[in-house]
């Protein structure tokens, strides 16, 4: 990479670790399914915009049926799991949990796609739920069921944007990341907004609550997009997908400074060992789905 890619691949690190902190801040007040909705309500609108300025808007019409499915697995499903994990966990520990989203693309892609389970590929795995195993059991935070069903919410999220990566290279190969990206968090718009009426906000709407719904939606998405587009232009997407290892790190960060959560050994260790495991199962990926994006974060 050069150095002003180097640098666009450590921003947007820096913004979608920082997306788990606004999370914690605004989910409380809003409640998970009216604060996703709001971003990507926002995000869509902005994003169609990009689209129609270089010329990249979707076939809508054509494809609204997989885009809905793509916005369901991809931004709908996943959104609202995390937002309602992060109100119980700390920040950090969500974006360490979400980086094990290659190791379940690895499960499902050998399910779905036949693609064959490596030595490499097994043996990420198995450290992948290690690392679960002792960030969970070692972290700041006490063992209760409430915090057991918050990290089986976050892996669920993870699950569901395995899903989505395999869904996107068998049914978007021929979209650019950016079409792919418009009509995915377009669909997951449309599947949000009604549900806003069956759980409608309940907190209230103070200034850091409504500046971390506009830093969701447009640096964390539409701003992070931008940029993702331009790393997998310039660097390609193997070097971009590296990305995945500096967001947790980021996430620890950012949670640590602005929101005083603390950091012990479970959670320094946990991250350690599901970073190995990731670089394990990514050392052995190599196809086009590295390049689509998921708006995951």
């Amino acid at each position: 990479m050069t150095l002003p890619d180097v640098l666009l691949l450590t921003l947007l690190s820096a913004m979608w670790g920082a997306s788990y902190i606004f999370m914690r801040i605004a989910g409380p007040a809003l409640g998970p399914i009216p604060l996703m909705a709001v971003r990507v309500l926002i995000a869509g609108g902005l994003l169609v915009v990009l689209a129609r300025s270089v010329g990249q808007t979707p076939d809508f019409r054509g494809r609204w049926r997989q885009f809905l499915l793509m916005g369901a697995i991809g931004n709908a499903i996943p959104f609202v799991l995390i937002a309602n994990a992060v109100i119980h966990l700390n920040a950090s520990i969500a974006a360490i949990l979400n980086a094990t989203v290659p190791l379940f693309t690895t499960l499902v892609s050998t399910r779905w796609l036949g693609e064959r389970l490596g030595r490499r590929r097994l043996i990420g795995a198995g450290l992948g739920i290690l690392g679960v195993s002792v960030l969970v059991g070692w972290s700041p935070l006490p063992v209760t069921p409430t915090v057991l069903l918050a990290t089986a919410q976050a892996l669920l999220a993870a699950l569901s944007y395995a899903f989505t990566a395999v869904y996107a290279r068998k049914r978007f190969a021929d979209l650019s990341p950016l079409q792919a990206a418009v009509g995915q968090v377009c669909g997951g718009g449309v599947l949000l907004a009604p549900l806003m009426l069956l759980a409608p906000a309940g907190g209230r709407l103070t200034l850091p609550v409504i500046l971390s719904v506009l830093a969701l939606a447009i640096p964390c998405t539409v701003l992070a997009y931008f940029i993702y587009f331009r790393l997998i232009a310039n660097a390609g997407p193997t070097k971009t997908s590296t990305v995945t290892f500096l967001i947790p790190l980021f996430g620890i960060l950012w949670a640590a400074v602005f929101l005083e959560e603390p950091v012990n050994f479970g959670v320094v260790a946990g991250l350690g060992v599901i970073l190995v495991s990731v670089w394990l199962v990514l050392a052995e990926r190599r196809g086009p789905a590295a390049g689509k994006p998921d708006a995951r974060r």
